[in-house]
């Protein structure tokens, strides 16, 4: 998906208006509840509340569980993609060497990164799917195929891709965002195309950051 289509999707999207997460998305990112509540934990609360309480204690986890929702949602319908975006940008160059691709991923610890050109434009991403994709048969997506495949054959898999390019592999044209997309659009995003980052984009369309699954709830847990 080019920059113009990623602008037409995430249009389309907010004219429906700011409706209710879908609860594949919410719990995609967000997780069902913080924490798992016992019964005990409940009486304790409704013990240490003055006054006597009309409610069942399964009742009030059930309050719990949605006011915890509705504020996770309210927390990420105020924020934009500027909010939460890592700016310490880790990246590569369509030349770059698929071996210095994947030691600069392995020495950062991170799962993927987007590829620029000269100008600082987003011409595609890597990931480790990618990477898993092109080691082992073309339906390959984990890491434990790949290493049942590696097991069962002669040489290493990933020989063939010594002399390979990050423009070989990587996953192009790049989905990206802009600054001000909303967060829980990019949540949405994440959910419905099964992918764990995305690019941030000025409104010039240079590269000024990346928005990752843990970002959104690492923020929307911390406020």
């Amino acid at each position: 998906m080019n920059m113009l289509s990623t602008e037409l999707y995430i249009e389309q999207n907010l004219s429906k208006g700011c409706k209710p997460l879908k609860n594949e998305v919410f719990n995609t990112i967000f997780g069902s509840c913080p924490v798992d509540m016992s019964d005990e934990d409940i009486l304790d609360a409704m013990k240490s509340i003055p006054g006597y309480l009309d409610i069942t204690p399964g009742d009030f986890k059930e309050i719990f569980r949605y006011a915890y929702r509705h504020a996770i949602e309210r927390i990420a319908k105020s924020l934009v993609a500027k909010d939460v975006m890592t700016v310490k940008l880790i990246s590569v160059t369509p030349d770059t060497s698929l071996k210095e691709t994947s030691a600069k991923m392995a020495a950062h610890g991170i799962s993927g990164v987007p590829v620029i050109d000269e100008r600082n434009s987003v011409v595609g991403v890597i990931s480790e799917k990618d990477f898993l994709f092109h080691m082992g048969e073309k339906k390959t997506r984990s890491t434990m195929e790949v290493i049942a495949q590696c097991l069962s054959s002669k040489g290493c898999v990933a020989v063939s891709m010594h002399t390979g390019f990050a423009k070989d592999i990587m996953t192009s044209p790049a989905l990206t965002v802009f600054e001000d997309t909303p967060v829980f659009q990019i949540a949405s995003i994440f959910a419905e195309k099964n992918i764990n980052r995305v690019p941030v984009l000025d409104k010039n369309g240079h590269l000024v950051g990346i928005v990752a699954r843990a970002d959104i709830f690492r923020t929307t847990c911390a406020l």
